[in-house]
């Protein structure tokens, strides 16, 4: 015999995972993931950082 299946359950599920694909394709075109952002923050802070160190204080402006 066939395999009773809930119709509402079946058309929920491919739903879903029509959603789930349509995700996975924005965030591989658009995204980046969470520990990416934040070494590319963290990267940006370092570069600052290194520049700022690097500054000369001036002491001839006049004010």
């Amino acid at each position: 015999m066939a395999e009773i299946v809930n119709l509402r359950t079946a058309r929920k599920r491919a739903a879903r995972d029509r959603k789930a694909a349509e995700a996975e394709q924005n965030r591989a075109r658009h995204g980046e993931t969470t520990a990416e952002r934040s070494a590319r923050r963290l990267a940006a802070e370092r570069a600052e950082n290194l520049a700022e160190g690097h500054r000369r204080d001036r002491t001839d402006t006049a004010e």
